[in-house]
């Protein structure tokens, strides 16, 4: 994540630490004596305050609940996919904790911790108010906290002092951000780094989203090894075959190869549904298949013919309305386009449909205005610009509670970003035009436009394809990268002509950064 804190409170700009524990405790004490929330509390804040008081979170009694014992806690622990990670996150986060009398917390999807690490004093404090390993910190049991509330908000997110609900922790701050599974796009957990207020580290929360940009790139590779694995163990599973299609699936029943796809043009998921085991699977559009057992994943077997869809039974509904297409990599101005024609919007709407686009399930309004302006959002002012972009689009296009798509749109930045996540690096380079949005700089749009650019990097580097290459150097991404031009050096042959301009090109770079 690159965003600056000048620019941006993504990675908590300095909204809790600028004004005093004494004010936010002001805060505190002024919005629960007259039962509204302050004008200095942050709207990210008061939002948890609001679903953690729903839940019935007694601001003044409640304690986290222990759900695991330590004997339980060694197992849950061993087979959760966050211990492959530990070491980079411990690697990554270690100084800091040290130095600043911190705890490193890990917790699960439902907010469970499942490591918590500091110094033997720093451990006792915290186990003092339950902030310990096996403890329960979701909003609904412990109210507004960083680790429940940035999985709430699937977003990094900074709680300082008497922001916390319940005022045992007004002296303490903690930061946190969720780790997602690259395979699935599911929560897996959070890093969190919690210690007393008096000890915070203004960049904790960048600190945090680092950690966990690492952590979800160690599995994102992990899970790459995997699929090569499978195909090269399993392979011949597939070509044997023969006239019959089929894929190779991960585990999760993701589509790791096929075999005579083009006999199903458009038609498979990307996913396949392998909860029930082998046997029959529905693909959806009336299409069945045949899962099999592999070592590392499943085989499926498609009909050898492709026969049509059965038609979906009459609802009383409409027909889709027309496709939204959204061209936002590359330079120029973001094209957005519904059943063809050109819609001229602003760039604030471009980044809405970019965030719900990355959401087909939906966001509310706060998580909106967390992605689209960091901690400070104001979600009054994200629905009257939903309500904007719903009138120029129609309402039948863009739906609310929460705010999400009808269909999903034909976007060219998340078809790169599935051709990556499928390990198909040439069909994403195809695609990659250029930067995504690369004049916003709405929070969780300058997110996703560095990790697409580092992914695709690193899986042409990874590739080592000359092709790819010298495809990658003509983008703005790899044209003034002189480990892409070295690497296109090395591979192309001494007589090519691309060899030569790459050449020189990197000659010209060492020369400029001798000055």
């Amino acid at each position: 994540m690159s965003a600056s804190p000048e620019s941006t409170s993504w990675h908590g700009r300095m909204a809790g630490p600028e004004r005093s524990g004494r004010a936010l405790r002001h805060d505190y004490e002024a919005a629960f004596g007259e039962a509204r929330v302050q004008p200095g509390t942050r709207s990210l804040v008061s939002a948890s305050w609001r679903r953690s008081l729903q839940a019935r979170v007694d601001p003044e009694t409640a304690d986290p609940p222990l759900v695991y014992d330590r004997d339980e806690l060694c197992d849950v622990r061993s087979n959760h996919p966050l211990a492959a990670v530990m070491a980079t996150l411990r690697r990554t986060l270690a100084n800091v904790v040290d130095d600043s009398a911190q705890l490193l917390i890990v917790t699960d999807a439902d907010s469970r911790i499942l490591w918590c690490e500091g110094s033997s004093q720093v451990r006792s404090e915290a186990d003092d108010v339950l902030l310990t390993e096996g403890a329960q910190w979701s909003e609904d049991v412990i109210g507004t906290n960083a680790m429940g509330t940035a999985l709430f908000m699937r977003s990094p997110v900074q709680i300082y002092s008497a922001e916390h609900l319940v005022r045992t922790y007004h002296d303490w701050t903690c930061a946190a951000s969720p780790i997602t599974d690259p395979d699935s796009g599911h929560v897996l957990g959070t890093i969190d780094v919690s210690g007393r207020h008096s000890g915070v580290h203004p960049a904790m929360v960048r600190l945090v989203s680092a950690a966990a940009e690492l952590a979800e790139h160690e599995l994102r590779l992990r899970v790459r090894a995997d699929d090569d694995r499978l195909r090269e163990q399993c392979l011949e599973d597939l070509h044997r075959l023969g006239a019959q299609p089929g894929a190779l699936l991960s585990r999760s029943g993701r589509i790791v190869a096929g075999h005579r796809r083009a006999d199903y043009p458009g038609a498979l998921p990307e996913r396949v549904d392998t909860t029930a085991g082998s046997g029959h699977v529905d693909l959806g559009n009336g299409l069945r298949g045949t899962l099999e057992p592999l070592a590392r994943g499943w085989l499926l077997r498609l009909p050898a013919r492709h026969t049509r869809p059965v038609p979906a039974p009459r609802t009383g509904r409409t027909s889709p309305g027309p496709k939204l297409s959204l061209r936002f990599l590359g330079p120029g101005t973001p094209d957005v386009r519904l059943g063809g024609r050109l819609l001229r919007v602003s760039p604030r709407h471009a980044e809405i449909l970019a965030l719900l686009a990355m959401a087909p399930a939906g966001r509310t309004a706060e998580q909106l205005a967390l992605g689209l302006y960091g901690e400070d959002g104001n979600p009054t002012t994200v629905r009257v610009e939903v309500h904007r972009l719903r009138s120029q689009l129609a309402t039948d296009v863009l739906l609310t509670r929460p705010y999400r798509l009808a269909e999903r749109p034909d976007s060219d930045f998340l078809q790169v970003r599935q051709a990556l996540n499928r390990g198909d690096v040439h069909a994403a380079l195809a695609k990659y035009r250029g930067e995504f949005l690369g004049r916003s700089e709405a929070p969780e749009v300058r997110v996703f436009r560095d990790e697409l650019a580092a992914t695709l990097r690193t899986g042409v580097l990874e590739l080592g394809d000359a092709e790819a290459l010298w495809h990658l150097a003509q983008t703005d991404l790899g044209r003034d990268d002189t480990e892409v031009l070295e690497t296109l050096v090395a591979v192309l042959p001494r007589t090519s002509p691309r060899r030569v301009g790459a050449a020189g090109r990197l000659d010209a770079l060492r020369a400029f950064d001798r000055r």
